[in-house]
């Protein structure tokens, strides 16, 4: 397993060189001459731009990659095939989620698999509230039901909740699930035959939001989600990378195993075994429906928290695993992919901060804008296409002026979130903790989508 003791201090050293490197790269330009400012900025909006377009918006609207096509359901008469699929064991990490976990084990009692072949194992991580009474409660009433429990001080946040019970699973696959996700019924018998016929070593299902018309924010982070899903099936489609997202996702296991695990060094489990998965020649795939559904946060304050979370174990793995994906372990397709992503994800929001001091300090003007201008101009697009895609699950918002002017400007947000996270880890050690976004509870959810039910 991924061991938990690995030392994160090398992290702070990167990530101010990481800081370093983007100050020099915002503030250099603006001691050149004239027009030779905008070179820099405009010679890389070309090179990311062109290379965005080709996987984004061009992939988006039109191709028909086997990547993107959603997972067919088993007709009927293909009995023999239902019964031949292998045994999953289901597992959810869970703190504190007595307002939610009650729905999730009913939800899985009712997915369609053949009997003995699933089982949902429940970790519960030292919950306060009444998450261990409602768990034995519905044990009595589900055979299929397994809850194992892990005391306050037993370390490695969720990654050692899930390496606790990956040493007890017997089954091929592995499905990670948040204790606030909702799925079809169907889930399961079309995503397996798709990831067994895919020869994918884990796939990420697309998440949706199952309270996108709550508040604008709510519905900013759907359109967020179908972004992201649009863009990681374009990254796919030319050879570049898939990243896991937590909930939602499918893991084979003898492959996790010889990934090394779950690092139990790291805020964000998903995005680390991501990278493992790729140095270790395991691909990974994502598929757009059945989706996965969750709650978006409903408050900037647990948006904000969220955000530096992810943001935070987005730059670690990079720099984690920095030697190994310069490495020949990587393809050409792979590398330029990561590196485009790693500059327009992380690098440009902290540049574009220099940017501004370095105008100040000299009473220029900024010279950054000609990329975020590309950058935000291909999300819109990003978000145009994934919106306007029929989908299962919740409806995605809808693409009109306003809601698109909403979703680009949200995404604004990340140029606050990078900069702070990178300086703050770069001049603060690191506490690992258990990071838990609140739930809004069964009785004020929604209802939610199941076509496949309907």
């Amino acid at each position: 397993m991924a061991a938990g003791g690995r030392s994160t201090d090398h992290r702070r050293g990167k990530s101010a060189l990481f800081l370093i490197g983007c100050g020099w790269a915002g503030m250099a330009p603006h001691w050149l001459q004239g027009s030779l400012r905008l070179v820099p900025a405009i010679t890389l909006a070309v090179l990311l731009g062109g290379y965005t377009l080709r996987t984004v918006l061009l992939r988006a609207f039109g191709s028909s990659s086997s990547a993107a096509d959603p997972a067919a359901p088993l007709a009927e008469g293909e009995g023999a095939a239902m019964a031949a699929l292998p045994a999953v064991d289901v597992v959810v990490a869970a703190r504190d989620e007595q307002a939610v976990i009650g729905r999730l084990v009913e939800r899985i009692a009712q997915l369609r698999y053949p009997e003995g072949q699933l089982r949902l194992w429940v970790i519960d991580d030292a919950s306060r509230d009444r998450t261990p009474q409602v768990l034995a409660e519905l044990q009595e009433r589900h055979a299929f039901l397994r809850v194992l429990r892990r005391e306050a001080d037993a370390g490695g946040g969720k990654s050692g909740a899930l390496n606790l019970v990956l040493q007890q699973l017997q089954g091929r696959w592995m499905f990670v699930l948040d204790a606030d996700a909702d799925l079809q019924s169907d889930t399961l018998e079309r995503l397996i035959p798709y990831a067994e016929q895919g020869g994918w070593a884990a796939v990420q299902l697309r998440k949706a939001e199952v309270n996108a018309t709550a508040n604008w924010l709510t519905r900013a982070q759907a359109m967020e989600m179908a972004l992201d899903a649009v863009i990681q099936q374009g990254r796919l489609a030319v050879g570049g990378v898939v990243e896991l997202r937590g909930n939602g996702q499918l893991l084979r296991r003898d492959a996790l195993i010889s990934s090394g695990g779950f690092n139990e060094a790291t805020v964000t489990d998903d995005l680390d075994l991501s990278f493992r998965l790729l140095l270790d020649g395991q691909p990974v795939g994502l598929l757009w429906d059945p989706p996965v559904q969750e709650e978006a946060v409903l408050s900037l304050a647990a948006l904000w928290r969220q955000r530096q979370r992810w943001a935070e174990g987005g730059l670690q793995r990079f720099f984690d695993y920095g030697p190994g994906l310069l490495s020949d372990r990587l393809s050409g397709a792979q590398k330029l992919d990561l590196a485009c992503f790693f500059l327009l994800q992380y690098g440009l929001p902290v540049v574009a901060i220099a940017d501004l001091l370095g105008a100040l300090i000299t009473r220029t003007s900024p010279t950054v804008w000609p990329l975020s201008f590309v950058a935000f101009g291909l999300s819109g697009g990003a978000i145009l296409a994934g919106c306007r895609r029929p989908g299962e699950g919740p409806p995605l918002p809808a693409m009109n002026p306003w809601n698109l002017a909403l979703g680009i400007a949200y995404l604004g947000h990340w140029f606050v979130v990078i900069p702070w996270t990178s300086l703050r880890m770069a001049l603060l050690p690191k506490s690992l903790v258990w990071a838990k976004t609140m739930h809004l509870g069964e009785d004020d959810e929604a209802p939610m989508e199941d076509p496949a039910a309907a």
